[in-house]
């Protein structure tokens, strides 16, 4: 038996499948299988007992599972005094963030990070839901939460404002018949879900989404009206606000690290620059800038280069 078996055995006890696993750790289902399949003949016990609902641990993988817990935290512990000492500006640092920013606002920010510090490679992971960082899926988290775990470093960057877009020529229809607007309805985070739930009279919608990317271009398409991050709504020329910003429905965004990083210089590095970049935009996240589109019209207008 050696890490890598309990490390792969660990992944699927933690996933419940054999494909939550696989790509957890980014290799073949077909991999995952045949070493668990291994494991089990090496030590001569059943480990995983397949159920309608997944895989479940029986009392023999249960005891495992403890076992490697514990194996895991000391190699981590090894890993993280290691890289504790690593003053260079070299290496991997893996950012997990939620799809709609990194894919929008953060990414402008990613990139200028990756020309100021080339030898670091930055890989970027989309998750909406959270990233481990004890367990190293992750060096860096961005989050959006009023309430971060207390295992964690870090501080509140910013206030997220979210307020209510339609798309503008569906707003001018609807004012125009004295109709109200109709609801997307939205499944992308309990955030959300909940003030969907809580401002609209719909019980059901006659669209639905579980992406905020996806209601974005719902919103645009005139099927109705959402929340949405101001960062996002705000910067879109084919949208148009129904509603100010609630200050209840203020979130912060995080930037959340382990304490064994709180040395590696790289972490320390993307933390100082992502603070400076984030602070430039302050007012488009916190929803102080409703005609944000015109004025980055303008910006590009008054740098383009003569014809």
């Amino acid at each position: 038996m050696n890490w890598d078996d309990l490390r792969i055995f660990l992944a699927v006890g933690r996933k419940g499948s054999i494909s939550g696993g696989a790509q957890q750790l980014g290799v073949q289902h077909s991999t995952v299988s045949r070493r668990i399949r291994q494991l089990e003949e090496t030590l001569g016990a059943r480990l995983l007992e397949r159920k309608p609902s997944g895989y479940e641990l029986t009392v023999a993988g249960q005891n495992l599972m403890e076992t490697a817990i514990g194996i895991e935290t000391q190699v981590l512990g090894v890993d993280s005094t290691l890289l504790g000492k690593d003053a260079n500006m070299v290496g991997s640092l893996r950012i997990a963030a939620i799809n709609n920013m990194a894919s929008s606002v953060l990414m402008p920010m990613f990139a200028s990070f990756n020309q100021a510090y080339p030898l670091i490679d930055l890989h970027i992971m989309v998750s909406n839901s959270d990233l481990s960082l004890s367990q190293r899926e992750a060096d860096i988290a961005i989050r959006l939460t009023n309430s971060p775990t207390d295992t964690l470093i870090g501080k509140s960057m910013v206030t997220v404002a979210s307020a209510i877009y339609g798309g503008r020529s569906y707003l001018e229809r609807v004012a125009e018949k004295s109709e109200e607007p109709k609801w997307i309805g939205v499944d992308c985070c309990n955030f959300h879900k909940t003030w969907t739930k809580q401002s609209s009279e719909e019980h059901t919608h006659h669209f639905n989404s579980d992406d905020t990317l996806l209601t974005l271009s719902a919103i645009r398409e005139g099927l109705g009206i959402s929340f949405l991050p101001c960062f996002m709504g705000d910067a879109d020329p084919l949208l148009k606000r129904y509603s100010d910003p609630d200050p209840d429905h203020n979130l912060g965004l995080w930037v959340l690290f382990h304490a064994d990083l709180i040395h590696t210089a790289r972490v320390l590095a993307f933390r100082e620059h992502i603070s400076k970049t984030i602070n430039e935009k302050k007012e488009l996240f916190e929803g102080n800038c409703p005609d944000y589109h015109v004025k980055s019209a303008r910006k590009v207008m008054r740098w383009s280069p003569p014809l």
